[in-house]
């Protein structure tokens, strides 16, 4: 084929009007895309010799025939193109409410709070043009809110509500009504609360209280993309406490605190109710079929999936809130809530019926959203797009015989690439989001959704009779209670239907009877939280994993209780694939941190929930590898210490950069770990021993870092509405409870290592040789380790060290008796902790002489490393050491079958032989 004609903005039928009409004005646009600054210097211009209204009017004229050329000849961008429409919303809708201000104010006066304080107004741009991507033909859709009620100061005074009603229908004036130079926009009020039925403007508290009383789902996907857009004024001052007022009435509403999966059906609802429509206006109009819009694989349904995905998540996420389309799928991707390819196809796609849409409205600047049906149209839009069409009949190059515009070398049965590009781009667009609602027909293919009867309810016999009988009475009991029985019908059905699939999963053999049992004692304490209940609805697939997971082990069915939102997690495809990441979980914190920021929301109390969530998120991310065999005990220890630091981390970033005293940009402080966090051993649950020191010459830094130690504190362990972090031990601290809360790590140092009158005890060198540096300033870190390795390595009378080891075993010992018959893994004469000091034994004894033993490598590691040296007899340390992992992998086990780890003859009858590999390490160290 040859090259494609030139393609001109002139065949436009628009362009041709505004060429002819307004070719003295053409001139005062300046070259280039026009901004907001050039718009409202047109306008200024525009003024001198006409009046506003129609300096408005013809100022959209020029700056749309300028968009025509520079989209369709100099290849414009989608995104240019509708900032620059934005724009032209934003400054003429600025100069009206001037106006009609300003007119108002002479007759009425301007309104006054009670208090005598101005009232602010705002014009709300929803949809397209909140989100800055108007369309060339588009309409905008605005709502009116006034600040608070009052009236004017003038010589006719009037309430403020009537007065701003007024503003309303002059506004309207100005921009909405068709004069003999047209219309700026074509207003629409519609989204207004209580919709046409509802006053013009409305007031904050009464937008409030529609808020709370009646706003419905799909109103919150509306208000998703508002944003003031007048009076331009304001909207450079995003901390303005009036604009943040409106704000924070909008946010709550639209974005929940929880995944919220029950925005699905609402969703299906609309989107049904729109389709429905389009199908009854494309009834005996086939030019309506091809909407590229409305129909199937359309705009509308991109942004559907867009804003689904923002809505359900969003309340936790706020790195996915934005109002942009295209910004808001990478930000899905980024998040790892959409696929990568997913996410740069829809954005293809959007694109691309973005720039058809155009073309459409271009041809004689109409809303609509319908391919032409003139042949020449079609060609024109093709060409602009870089498409070809041409005769069925014909050769193909007889489509590029370099006609004039407005020619018809095509013909009626033309063939066109346009058709099947944008055949390709709708499919690929419905496939994705019919995936997302799982396929089912909009609004139900069944008059008024019911297919085959009344849906069963989780109290129905004929229901319960269906169910495996140890499964019909755990239900049926369930059903009973006064909980289920005040829940919504709709609930009830939701109920039946997840009970119905358990019973599908245990005749399948894909999940044991107990599972299915302890999913009906798991859901119980969740029936007021029906988000979970509609999650598991919509996510099948999760709902199949947590059975088979509540089935491996019974201590995540207590952790699912105390935070159900981590279920979500199970939809992770590659959950079981990855281990803990720490770069990646702080980089996604501090994304959520920016998130909160840019939506005027990083408050304490969101970071604090923000963390306490994502921490859960990760145990539990732990928790599942671990129950499906995908870790060893010793990689989940070290994942759930990671983890650990990564918290604290994070949490002193965040503490610090909110805490009054801070008199530096980043804290001089080091978080030293001990103990299960020290040897990274921590188990689920697991408390910190945590000691803070800091190296800060400030003259008040004791009492600064003392004030930030107690803020951070109660950062990690504070509970609220997402639940808890850690509990934090300080008792390993110079001087222990009575000491310090933090200290200097010179003072720290002195206190270790023997300097002065105040030093540690023996059992604090014990506990030392499992510490380590583990979150803060990492420049301290090798300070730290440098003050530990000069305590393991410091001359020491070795008789003497071992009885003062033995005498402290002893005391322990004593204070956790073990009941006659029974063996604790842990605590009993050849468990656990009798390897533990002696390895603690063997490194104060010997670090000094054998250096390999500094090293905080954890016992299993230095039990061999200390054979290695001789200092055990040969096999002793092996045996001791796979002795020590047995043992923990047995108590690992039994705590997440919340059982006793203190076993009986029969039971520990296996472990015998460990528990002489232990006895035979005691002996050889202690004698």
């Amino acid at each position: 084929m040859s090259e494609l004609f030139p393609v001109f903005a002139e065949h436009s039928r628009y362009v041709q009007r505004v060429r002819r009409r307004y070719a003295a004005e053409l001139s005062r646009l300046p070259p280039g895309l026009p901004d907001r600054a050039v718009i409202d210097a047109l306008i200024e211009q525009l003024l001198t010799d006409r009046p506003l209204a129609s300096a408005l009017r013809v100022a959209r004229h020029l700056v749309l025939e300028r968009l025509a050329v520079l989209d369709i000849e100099q290849g414009a961008s989608v995104s240019d193109v509708t900032l620059a429409m934005t724009h032209l919303a934003e400054v003429t809708l600025d100069r009206a409410l001037g106006a009609a201000r300003s007119e108002l104010d002479e007759v009425h006066g301007a309104p006054r709070t009670a208090a005598g304080a101005d009232i602010a107004f705002w014009v709300i741009g929803m949809g397209k043009l909140g989100a800055r991507e108007l369309n060339v033909s588009s309409d905008i859709d605005l709502i009116y809110v006034y600040e608070d009620d009052g009236e004017t100061q003038g010589p006719r005074p009037i309430s403020a509500h009537e007065y701003f009603s007024n503003v309303a229908r002059r506004l309207y004036a100005l921009i909405g009504e068709v004069t003999d130079d047209g219309q700026v926009f074509r207003v629409d009020l519609a989204l207004r609360p209580n919709g046409k039925s509802g006053p013009p403007v409305v007031s904050l508290a009464m937008l409030e209280e529609y808020f709370l009383v009646q706003g419905r789902e799909w109103e919150r996907f509306a208000w998703l993309k508002s944003r003031v857009v007048a009076p331009l004024a304001g909207m450079g001052s995003p901390a303005d406490p009036r604009t943040l007022a409106l704000r924070d009435l909008v946010a709550p509403f639209v974005y929940r605190r929880y995944l919220d999966y029950g925005v699905f059906e609402g969703l299906r609802q609309l989107h049904g109710k729109i389709r429905s429509e389009a199908k009854a206006r494309a009834a005996g109009r086939p030019e309506r079929a091809n909407d590229v819009k409305l129909s199937r694989g359309g705009i509308r349904e991109i942004e559907f999936i867009v804003q689904l995905l923002q809505v359900v998540r969003g309340g936790q996420f706020p790195e996915i809130r934005t109002r942009s389309t295209v910004k808001a799928l990478g930000r899905l991707a980024e998040r790892g809530l959409m696929k990568a390819e997913t996410a740069q196809r829809l954005t293809d796609a959007y694109v691309f019926l973005r720039r058809v849409e155009h073309r459409i409205q271009f041809l004689d600047d109409q809303q609509t959203h319908c391919l032409p049906q003139a042949d020449a149209d079609l060609a024109w839009i093709a060409a602009s797009l870089g498409l070809k069409c041409w005769r069925a009949d014909a050769p193909p190059d007889a489509a590029n015989t370099g006609q004039a515009p407005g020619a018809d070398p095509w013909g009626a049965d033309a063939c066109c690439e346009l058709f099947e590009q944008l055949g390709e781009v709708r499919e690929l667009v419905a496939t994705e989001f019919d995936a997302l609602l799982h396929g089912a027909p909009p609004g139900g293919a069944c008059k008024g959704g019911q297919c085959g009867g009344p849906k069963p309810t989780v109290d129905g016999e004929d229901f319960l009779q269906r169910l495996p009988p140890a499964l019909a009475t755990a239900v049926r009991a369930l059903a009973e209670t006064p909980r289920v029985q005040g829940l919504r019908e709709e609930s009830r059905q939701r109920l039946a239907k997840l009970f119905y699939r358990a019973a599908q999963a245990v005749q399948a053999e894909e999940c044991s009877l107990d599972a299915a049992v302890r999913f009906v004692d798991w859901v119980e304490p969740l029936l007021r939280r029906e988000s979970y209940l509609a999650l598991l609805v919509e996510r099948p697939a999760v709902q199949a994993r947590l059975l088979r997971l509540l089935g491996l082990a019974r201590w995540p069915m207590r952790y699912l209780m105390q935070h159900p939102g981590v279920i979500d997690e199970l939809a992770d495809p590659l959950l079981l694939q990855a281990r803990f990441d720490r770069d990646a979980f702080l980089a996604d914190l501090r994304d959520r941190e920016q998130g909160w920021a840019r939506s005027g929301q990083a408050d304490e109390e969101s970071l604090l929930d923000t963390l306490r969530r994502a921490h859960h998120a990760e145990v539990f991310r732990t928790l599942v590898r671990d129950v499906e065999g995908c870790l060893s005990v010793e990689q989940v220890a070290d994942d759930l210490s990671s983890l650990a630091d990564a918290v604290l981390q994070i949490a002193i970033a965040w503490a610090w950069a909110r805490f009054a005293k801070a008199h530096r940009p980043q804290p001089r402080l080091a978080v030293i770990a001990y103990g299960k966090l020290g040897g990274k051993e921590l188990g689920y649950g697991g408390d910190l021993d945590v000691v803070f020191v800091f190296d800060d010459d400030d003259e008040n830094a004791s009492e600064i870092y003392g004030g930030f130690v107690r803020r951070l504190i109660n950062w990690l362990t504070l509970r609220t509405a997402a639940g808890e972090l850690f509990d934090i031990d300080t008792a390993l601290r110079p001087n222990g409870n009575s000491g310090l809360l933090v200290t200097s790590l010179a003072h720290f140092e002195a206190y270790q290592t023997g300097r002065g009158s105040n030093t540690a005890w023996t059992w604090e060198h014990q506990a030392i040789t499992r510490a380590r540096f583990c979150a803060g300033d990492p420049s301290l870190a090798e300070r730290c380790e440098a003050v530990r390795r000069q305590v393991l390595t410091a001359p020491r009378d070795a008789e003497a060290l071992k009885r003062e080891v033995q005498a402290m075993r002893e005391k322990v010992r004593s204070a956790r008796p073990v009941r006659n018959g029974l063996f604790d893994v842990k605590h009993s004469e050849g468990g656990m902790m009798d390897v533990e000091f002696a390895v603690q034994y063997l490194v104060l004894a010997h670090a000094a002489a054998y250096p390999g033993l500094q090293d905080d490598l954890g016992n299993i590691a230095l039990l061999r490393l200390a054979q290695s040296f001789g200092l055990l007899p040969a096999g002793v340390g092996e045996a001791a050491a796979t002795a020590y992992r047995e043992l923990r992998r047995v108590q690992h086990k039994a705590r997440l079958n919340e059982e006793s780890t203190a076993l009986d003859v029969a039971a520990c009858a296996p472990l015998q032989p460990h528990r002489e590999a232990v006895r035979a390490l005691w002996q050889a160290v202690f004698g």
